[in-house]
């Protein structure tokens, strides 16, 4: 007999075997859900992780065209270009109804699975606030988790999201682009701020292993700053005193560097409209 949702046994086959697909795949086991698949796509590469990560789960390794998708959740981590295209390849290959469709794109609405409501499943997206990157082992417990789509789905995810120890909240589906620009920032921006920050130790003269590491100390404390307090407590440096002749220094190396001249001048305009500047007047006209 299938295990059903009365006993709170929810068996789950993923589509996609990538970083988030792996931390999820390996959370829900470890909570003692029931992961049947990992299907992979129809290419080397995912073959290969879908084949690594199955052993890893003890699962079953099967190309999506031999999909079975007897599980009551069905959870699709694949690139979100290609999401509606999975959700059209499998709605005629199986009975959807009474079963999950969710998505993990932080972009897209579950509207992207329409072909498999149409086929008779409730559909959701839950996508993880965090970043999956193969360096680190990513945790789910205490991740946000946003989440929207149809009553019965949400029911489930919320439930699936709480036994991983992560925090189911309700986004708009109209919102998702938002939500996710707002992701962006919180994360891949960071990286490419600190990037910047390599690359202006770069015009200090030190390579690039020697700025990550003379960096790391200020970076870490002025981040635990600003979610200890606020961002207006947490800024510091020339444009909170208005020291005028420091950042005439600062434009005149960044001449050099273009790129960095243009973010410097953006993230100064952010500081001057939202944080505590002194000669803010005078520090408009320098900046331009």
């Amino acid at each position: 007999m299938p295990r059903t949702i009365s006993k709170q046994v929810i068996d789950v086959a993923i589509i996609g075997a990538g970083t988030l697909a792996t931390a999820l795949a390996v959370a829900l086991k470890g909570r003692g859900y029931g992961v049947l698949e990992i299907v992979a796509r129809d290419n080397s590469q995912s073959v290969s992780r879908a084949r690594k990560l199955a052993k890893v789960i003890s699962a079953r390794e099967v190309p999506l065209r031999e999909a079975r998708f007897a599980a009551k959740v069905i959870w699709i981590c694949v690139p979100d270009d290609v999401i509606s295209g999975v959700a059209r390849q499998i709605a005629a290959r199986t009975e959807w109804q009474g079963k999950i469709a969710v998505h993990s794109s932080g972009a897209l609405g579950s509207d992207a699975l329409a072909p498999l409501k149409q086929a008779g499943a409730n559909i959701a997206s839950a996508h993880p606030l965090m970043t999956f990157v193969k360096a680190s082992k990513s945790e789910l417990r205490g991740v946000p988790f946003a989440i929207e789509g149809d009553p019965k789905a949400l029911a489930i995810l919320r439930t699936i999201v709480r036994k991983l120890g992560g925090k189911p909240f309700q986004v708009a589906t109209e919102m998702k682009p938002a939500y996710h620009l707002f992701g962006f920032f919180s994360s891949p921006a960071l990286i490419a701020l600190m990037t910047a920050g390599q690359l202006a130790g770069e015009l200090a003269g030190f390579d690039a292993r020697n700025s990550r590491a003379l960096m790391e100390p200020i970076v870490c404390q002025t981040i635990e700053n600003f979610f200890r307090g606020t961002p207006q407590q947490s800024f510091s440096g020339p444009l909170r005193r208005g020291d005028l002749v420091t950042l005439r220094k600062h434009l005149d190396v960044l001449r050099a560097q273009p790129e960095l001249l243009t973010l410097y001048r953006s993230l100064a305009g952010i500081a001057l409209k939202e944080l505590p500047v002194t000669n803010a007047e005078a520090l408009r006209k320098l900046i331009g």
